[in-house]
């Protein structure tokens, strides 16, 4: 250790020796700061807190959310940069050189931004802070407004969409009422045909009896020229024996021969024409028949037509209604989301002035306590500094 070693109690004896040097002019200091304080003009913070615009969003998973319209850091950040600076000056006819100092923050997890101003005149912030929540809910209630505008023209159109979908119903419940009435007339169709069928079913039985009647006729008309075939040949037997037995002189009797056979004879034709005739109605009977069996053919085959038309008709029907059931659903469904829609265009919120711009209690600087403390210290820090720069000096003038 060499002799310009300096201990601790030389620092304290140079203090005391030069205490006076420290202790008036740090004492002076303190006096000056606290005149300083109580002279200048009292400021308090006047602060104002802001809700910002909110609307939903649907997700990618597709539900929604509720979200504001602009960040509410982004929205403190434009306060802090001055950015509505120039058009709140404008509005209050204020000097931009003399406008003070806007602060924003966002408050820890929430939505809130927290602007604040220090301003002597709390009349003065008051109308800056109203002027710049006017200024910034103009701007997010913009976008509020036209996402309404949006949501109102998707319900119109989707209102619109209904409108034309029960449209569509009617005309399908039209299209549904005709084919019904195509069912009836088909149906009124068949019972027509079906009665027209039993009709010429009841012909074809009247037209079979006269068949079985002209049946027995023909047997009776054969067994009756059988008869007269029989009486000629008898009466020609009975002539041939009479000449045989030499009676030919008796020209009455054989007269009467001849007669009896020209009779039988001519009534013989006239059997063979009934005869005749009769195969003719019966031809005409079976001609007629076939046709009224064929009649009852076609009509059979214009009824299973008929049915087979009612089927699809039915089956068309059943469509239309099926599509009637679809476009229910679907006017349902657009329902819902007209609903959704209106859910969220009534859970839109505007700007809010959550807190309106009030005065801290008690101003905010100057901070007479603060400014007497810190004049204090840096006094004794100064001063003392000063003391052993002056105790150095005279201890090198002693040594030269």
């Amino acid at each position: 250790m060499n002799g310009e070693e300096v201990e601790l109690i030389d620092y304290i004896r140079v203090i005391w020796k030069r205490k006076w040097l420290i202790i008036i002019p740090t004492f002076m200091c303190i006096i000056i700061a606290g005149i300083i304080s109580f002279l200048l003009p009292p400021k308090w913070e006047i602060d104002a807190m802001i809700l910002p615009s909110k609307m939903f969003v649907e997700t990618a998973q597709g539900k929604f959310e509720e979200v504001v319209v602009t960040d509410p850091k982004q929205i403190a950040g434009q306060i802090n940069q001055e950015t509505y600076n120039n058009l709140i000056a404008a509005e209050l006819n204020l000097d931009i050189r003399k406008f003070p100092k806007l602060k924003a923050e966002n408050l820890k997890d929430t939505k809130l931004v927290r602007i604040s101003i220090r301003e002597n005149d709390i009349e003065k912030a008051k109308l800056i802070l109203y002027s710049l929540f006017r200024h910034l809910k103009r701007d997010l209630d913009e976008k509020i407004d036209i996402e309404i505008k949006g949501i109102e023209s998707k319900i119109k159109t989707k209102e619109n969409l209904i409108k034309h979908k029960k449209l569509t119903i009617e005309d399908r419940l039209n299209e549904i009422k005709i084919l019904e009435n195509q069912i009836k007339s088909k149906k009124l169709d068949i019972q027509l045909k079906e009665i027209e069928k039993d009709k010429i079913k009841q012909e074809i039985i009247s037209s079979k009896n006269k068949f079985k009647i002209s049946k027995d006729r023909e047997k009776d008309i054969i067994k009756a020229m059988k008869e007269v075939k029989d009486r000629i040949s008898k009466i020609e037997e009975e002539q041939r024996k009479a000449l045989r037995e030499g009676k030919s002189n008796n020209a009455i009797g054989m007269l009467l021969y001849s007669n009896e056979i020209q009779n039988n004879l001519r009534y013989y034709n006239i059997l063979n024409e009934s005869l005749s005739n009769e195969k003719i109605i019966q031809e005409n009977l079976n001609l007629e028949v076939k046709e009224k069996e064929e009649e009852i053919k076609q009509l059979d085959t214009q009824i299973e037509k008929l049915k087979t038309e009612i089927d699809t008709i039915i089956t068309q029907i059943s469509d239309k209604r099926n599509e009637i059931r679809k476009i229910e659903n679907e006017i349902e469904n657009i329902k819902n989301e007209i609903e959704l829609l209106n859910e969220r265009k009534g859970r839109m919120d505007y700007a809010q002035l959550i807190k309106e711009p009030t005065p801290s209690i008690y101003p905010v600087s100057p901070k007479k306590k603060l400014n007497i403390l810190i004049a204090g210290i840096l006094g004794l820090m100064i001063f003392t500094i000063f003391t052993f720069f002056l105790e150095y000096t005279e201890k090198q003038k002693a040594k030269s």
